[in-house]
């Protein structure tokens, strides 16, 4: 398999984590969306990151979705929980906030470094730094009950988003306010499967 895309991007290191936790191996081609869009294009026509190449030369997009196809092709599946499956709800509710999380961090890079500062609009700015904390306070809270499983989809993605987001927007998220994602994250990323797939 082929994982392209550039690893400062939370969603595809989401997936190049969680590939060596399922002990995938798959060749990574760091093309950005930016510097090597006519050669994305050629491979992707939507020019989106992660693209996955399956083993037969099939294009696959949305992080959320290779990961149901790695699942799938690895033959993982998920320790049982409890019988009312109240911690893989936990999990799927931990993961949407973080995939929130990072889709604000990435709104706000976006209009931050890539459009003029006089087209910036501000109100706009202000709305989805209200959503990226609403998302980090929801994780905050989850994080104070339980912790998921750091190799899980819900830890792995927790823990990218923080640290694209402390690394992009050190301006906007202070660290004193989530405590408990920041502990995690640190523990998360000195985990093997982490250290090998570094965000820079």
């Amino acid at each position: 398999m082929i994982l392209i895309g550039m690893l400062d991007s939370p969603y595809v290191r989401r997936v190049a984590i969680y590939m060596k936790v399922l002990g995938i191996e798959f060749e990574h081609r760091p093309l950005s969306v930016f510097g090597d869009f006519d050669a994305l294009t050629k491979i992707n026509p939507a020019v989106k990151v992660p693209t996955l190449i399956t083993d037969d030369k099939q294009v696959l997009i949305d992080s959320t979705l290779i990961i149901n196809y790695l699942e799938k092709y690895s033959g993982h599946s998920p320790a049982p929980t409890s019988a009312s499956g109240a911690e893989d709800l936990r999990d799927l509710h931990l993961t949407g906030f973080a995939l929130a999380a990072c889709e604000k961090a990435v709104q706000i890079v976006y209009e931050q470094r890539l459009r003029p500062e006089e087209k910036q609009h501000q109100p706009w700015l202000n709305r989805v730094t209200q959503q990226l904390h609403g998302a980090l306070q929801t994780l905050e809270n989850g994080l104070r009950e339980s912790h998921p499983d750091m190799l899980s989809v819900a830890g792995i993605s927790i823990a990218v988003a923080w640290s694209f987001t402390e690394l992009m927007l050190p301006d906007t998220v202070s660290r004193t306010l989530y405590p408990e994602v920041i502990g995690f994250t640190l523990l998360a990323e000195q985990r093997p499967e982490f250290l090998a797939t570094p965000l820079i």
